[in-house]
């Protein structure tokens, strides 16, 4: 399996992989390969962090990370919104969306991101370092249980002094 890039000519092939992934996700809007396509087309989109997995030129995983931001009264914090990651239903359980999952953290740390925020399965991210985003005073923008609105950081005190509602770029609204 290798990890990379996602280019333009991997669009439809990603749309149907994420289309796939979340059919019968129960926690689940069955819209995140149209979120994708937003975003691609945002300032939130970083090329670098779009990432597809790929066995035998096919490509059986993605994930996204776009830009947003943390902000409270006095101050405005970058990060970072995980959302989504996909792996084909006959894929799963494989560990295909950890090693995305490491393979985005690890680039993001390269582009000089401290933290990632995301609204996901408690029982899955914290694996990978996620806490709950409670515990650094960071918020969402809507009611979600809490256990569920999830950060990790990125380098070490990446989220000293960082506090706030979470405010995601609007191609997430629609």
């Amino acid at each position: 399996m290798i990890i990379r890039q996602e280019t333009n000519n991997d669009h439809k092939e990603v749309f149907s992989v994420i289309e796939s992934a979340f059919k019968e996700a129960e926690f689940a809007d069955h819209n995140e390969q149209f979120l994708v396509e937003r975003l691609r087309k945002s300032d939130a989109f970083i090329p670098e962090l779009s990432m597809v997995a790929q066995i035998d030129r096919k490509i059986v995983g993605h994930i996204l990370l776009t830009k947003l931001k943390i902000k409270n009264k006095s101050n405005e914090f970058d990060s970072l919104a995980l959302a989504p990651v996909s792996v084909l239903p006959e894929f799963q359980g494989k560990g295909i969306g950890g090693k995305l999952i490491f393979e985005s953290h690890k680039k993001a740390k390269e582009l000089g991101y401290n933290s990632i925020i995301l609204l996901g399965h408690e029982k899955y991210y914290p694996r990978f370092g996620y806490e709950q985003a409670e515990k650094y005073g960071i918020e969402l923008p809507f009611d979600v249980p809490k256990e569920n609105c999830m950060v990790i950081e990125l380098v070490e005190n990446g989220l000293k002094g960082v506090n706030g509602i979470v405010e995601y770029p609007k191609e997430f609204n629609k």
